[in-house]
């Protein structure tokens, strides 16, 4: 952020900016709103159904200043009248929004050979998730965005974008949807806002309902670093967007241990 441009290049240095994560009481969500609350900033740790975890997920995050809290969001990604009440309440409880980081998503996995099995309920469910939802969001927090002049939104997006692999057909299109989204965001946002996707391969996190810890080994096995992909680890590439990528915008940055390769 500013603080950085001006040549705190060393430093994780947030101190005085406000952070929203949709889907930010677990997983990669509370991962991010860990450090990013630990580099100083305010955040809103947002929710659908997950609002006593969301609420002790803000309580626990440390603040480094006088006066700085969290806040617990209510972030539905299908009711957009509810997010802009949650843009609404962010800037009078801040007067400000500098991050926004899209981490609600959903799936199931699904063979991709079973077609039947994706059914269209199912499909529904993720586009509007996935795709409407981030898009709903940025629509109602892009003008409080805008008036910092330096602000990122960072679309938590999958390598089954590139791959067209992940845990069923329609979950890749959505983030290969998320991305191309992106891409024209960056362009109409720009230069206030700057807007990246962050793709990690399979975290190990409960995401995806019924895949274990051992089936996310497997894959990491099969890649050229070997190593799974920890929801900190994407974290850390959200940290390094928002601070160290100052011309980087409607890119996609893998996090993926090379297993697209």
């Amino acid at each position: 952020m500013s603080e950085v441009r001006a040549g705190n290049l060393g430093e994780y240095d947030l101190k005085g900016r406000v952070a929203v994560i949709t889907g930010g009481s677990s997983g990669i969500g509370a991962a991010t709103a860990r450090r990013l609350a630990a580099a100083g900033a305010s955040v809103a740790v947002g929710y659908n159904q997950g609002a006593e975890r969301a609420a002790a997920l803000a309580a626990s995050l440390p603040t480094s200043q006088p006066g700085q809290s969290h806040l617990a969001l209510r972030t539905p990604m299908e009711d957009s009248a509810a997010l802009r009440a949650a843009a609404a309440e962010v800037e009078a409880r801040f007067g400000r929004c500098d991050l926004l980081v899209n981490s609600a998503a959903t799936t199931r996995a699904v063979p991709h050979a079973d077609l039947e099995a994706l059914d269209d309920a199912l499909i529904d469910r993720v586009l509007v998730t996935n795709i409407r939802g981030p898009f709903a969001t940025i629509r109602a927090f892009a003008p409080l965005l805008k008036r910092g002049g330096d602000a990122v939104i960072v679309n938590i997006s999958s390598l089954a974008a590139i791959t067209g692999t992940g845990s069923s057909i329609i979950y890749g299109a959505s983030k290969a949807a998320l991305d191309t989204m992106g891409m024209s965001l960056a362009r109409v946002l720009g230069p206030e806002i700057r807007v990246l996707s962050i793709s990690p391969s399979a975290v190990a996190t409960d995401f995806v309902p019924g895949r274990s810890r051992a089936a996310v080994e497997r894959q990491a096995a099969a890649s050229p670093l070997a190593t799974v992909t920890e929801a900190d680890d994407v974290a850390l590439a959200i940290m390094g967007a928002v601070t160290h990528l100052r011309l980087t915008t409607g890119s996609v940055i893998l996090v993926d241990g090379g297993k697209h390769l």
